[in-house]
């Protein structure tokens, strides 16, 4: 078998304050604890031999595997057929909404032969802190305890298991209709320990669970062409999400790379401004009210936490519980995952300028009456402080969306992102009548405007351009530009900008970031194209009429997700995905993608 399996060979599970992989063999190889960005316990992904995993899975080298979410949850059912029998591992946690952040997660790994008989091994390698702290290890019949500072794992069964060195092992035959399963418990060091489950309380909890999801996703008003992919979609948000404080993680994984042994690899485990802000949109539209007003409710937070002092009022970046210390280290231990390093964890990228937070900040601000209204008087005179300070302060160059570190530009999307966020705040201030300063935000969004057309527009190219320090390079992230209502989507100059898109930018309906030899980004090698930037691409064509072409990209790039329909990052030249895994952005731009085709089409038929 493959040291390493393709990054998309995995489904995604949690409890809404972390989350697993689990490949498509049954090995939960990423796994971090008690939060999102806490240190890795499995992280084969990262390093075979020092990372740690956690297989459960048929004894038989044959077997065909198959994986699949129980519908509407996020239940993960991974489906082994042999000639002996067909065996099922199913992997889920219980969903935790509560405000308190919680230090003991629970992975249910539940096993069932459905025909013949199947026997299941489990082998448990856990390794703590990305595999820097040696553990203390009890076994006694079904039951074991790995103890690391700070940390303690319970690893219990519904059959025997045994001591391999400082790992557990585990094995039991099941014939058909027959069920077990392995429950993983991690929790603060000293913490009661849970109590041996029972087939019944796991089949319980495995109904619980399912309730759980199809309950919540009945939220959805989604009534559109594409149900399974949206809404598959917006469950990876929620999942995505920590329900602690409402923040959304921009993946669930670190090191990742964009380019298979290259050095591309971030941790990407925190709460980005602009990820979070753009996916409260993304859930408006379906109708998720609770989750969007929670993030904007931490956006205020951050914004109010920072009025009085000098500096910038919102960071790039920030940890889900709002702390803005990211450091960046590198796991020198950690080969990376198929030989990708370096391995990161923290961010520096979170002490970039990059000044398009604020725009999109406004933009969540002011989606839907349900979520302005929230704004209380501290949160409007937090917001109102913030645009004062930034009417003097946008024109600056920076490092962009696409957090390039190679040198700060004049880049056209960020002036962009600074229309937005004027523009938005006279919205807000008018439709509220909230006290605010309409004259300075007014001259500053109209300045903006003028400097865009001015200097963001390349005549040879007929073009909006990247920035405005001279070359002709194409930015796909400008595709936003009819959305926010910049210009219109089919004014000429926007047209003509889509086309040079699609000549430069476009390869078989995907769409790169940029032109990398046009734009340097101060880092070795090479990327794949962007899947954010495929949806907003065909958000845009339907927005310029372009329907044909925007419906056929949209459903060519359904068959780049993978078999349970998640995305990573980016897609490679041979079609893999790249990157961390599964992404918001990506997830969050399916579903603005198909909500806009779904309109311009139903439109079309109307007339």
């Amino acid at each position: 078998m493959d040291r390493y399996p393709p990054i998309a060979e995995h489904g995604l599970v949690g409890d809404l304050q972390t989350a697993a992989l689990v490949s498509s063999r049954g090995v939960v190889d990423w796994f971090a604890a008690p939060r999102f960005d806490s240190p890795s316990i499995f992280a084969a992904l990262l390093d075979h031999d020092r990372g740690g995993h956690f297989e459960l899975a048929p004894e038989h080298p044959d077997a065909t595997c198959k994986q699949l979410y129980y519908p509407d949850t996020a239940i993960l059912v991974t489906r082994f057929m042999s000639p002996d029998g067909v065996g099922e591992v199913i992997d889920f946690m219980t969903p935790d909404q509560t405000r308190t952040p919680s230090d003991r997660h629970t992975l249910v790994r539940a096993v069932r032969c459905v025909r013949g008989s199947v026997d299941f091994t489990l082998d448990c390698r856990p390794r703590f802190d990305y595999g820097r702290a040696e553990h203390q290890l009890d076994v006694d019949g079904n039951g074991a305890v790995f103890r690391a500072p700070g940390i303690d794992a319970y690893l219990q069964g519904t059959f025997p298991l045994e001591r391999d060195g400082q790992d557990v092992r585990g094995r039991v035959r099941l014939s058909a209709g027959e069920s077990g399963g392995a429950v993983f418990t991690v929790c603060a060091s000293g913490g009661e320990a849970p109590a041996p489950p029972t087939v019944d309380e796991v089949t319980q909890q495995f109904w619980d669970v399912a309730g759980f999801w199809q309950k919540w996703l009945r939220q959805s008003r989604y009534r559109g062409r594409w149900p399974e992919q949206v809404h598959r979609s917006v469950i990876t948000l929620k999942l995505l999400t920590y329900a602690p404080t409402g923040a959304l993680v921009a993946a669930a994984t670190m090191g990742l790379p964009e380019q298979v042994g290259g050095e591309r690899n971030w941790d990407y485990r925190f709460t980005w401004v602009r990820d979070g802000a753009l996916s409260v949109r993304a859930m408006l539209d379906l109708g998720f009210v609770e989750e969007a007003t929670a993030f904007v409710h931490w956006l205020v937070d951050r914004l109010s936490e920072r009025e009085g002092l000098e500096g910038e009022p919102l960071q790039t970046m920030y940890r889900v519980d709002g702390n803005p210390d990211l450091p960046e280290e590198t796991l020198d231990h950690f080969e990376g995952y198929r030989g990708s390093s370096p391995v990161r964890i923290g961010n520096g990228a979170a002490d970039q300028l990059q000044l398009d937070i604020y725009g999109e900040a406004l933009y969540a601000l002011s989606q839907g009456y349900e979520i302005a209204q929230q704004a209380n008087y501290r949160g409007w005179t937090a917001l109102a402080k913030g645009l004062d300070w930034f009417a003097e302060s946008w024109d600056r160059p920076d490092e962009g969306i696409w957090e390039t570190r190679g040198g700060r530009k004049d880049f056209t999307y960020s002036r962009l992102m600074s229309w937005v966020a004027f523009d938005q705040g006279l919205q807000l201030a008018e439709r509220f009548r909230r006290p605010a300063d309409l004259e300075k935000w007014r001259k500053a969004r109209d300045a903006v405007f003028e400097q865009i057309m001015q200097r963001g527009w390349n005549e040879t190219e007929r073009a909006f351009v990247q920035h405005y320090d001279g070359d002709a390079v194409l930015d796909a992230s400008l595709l936003l530009m009819p959305r926010v209502g910049f210009i219109a989507p089919k004014d000429a100059s926007w047209l003509s900008t889509l086309d040079a898109m699609d000549r430069k930018l476009v390869s078989d309906s995907l769409v790169y970031r940029y032109d990398p030899a046009a734009s340097p980004d101060g880092l070795r090698g090479s990327e794949g194209t962007f899947s954010l930037c495929t949806f907003l691409y065909v958000d845009a064509l339907a927005r310029a009429g372009r329907l044909p072409m925007a419906r056929y990209t949209f459903e060519k790039m359904q068959t780049y997700a993978n078999h349970v329909g998640l995305f990573s990052e980016e897609v490679g030249p041979s079609g893999e995905q790249l990157g961390n895994f599964p992404q918001a952005f990506t997830h969050l731009s399916l579903i603005m993608a198909a909500t806009t085709l779904d309109r311009a089409l139903d439109e079309q038929l109307e007339r």
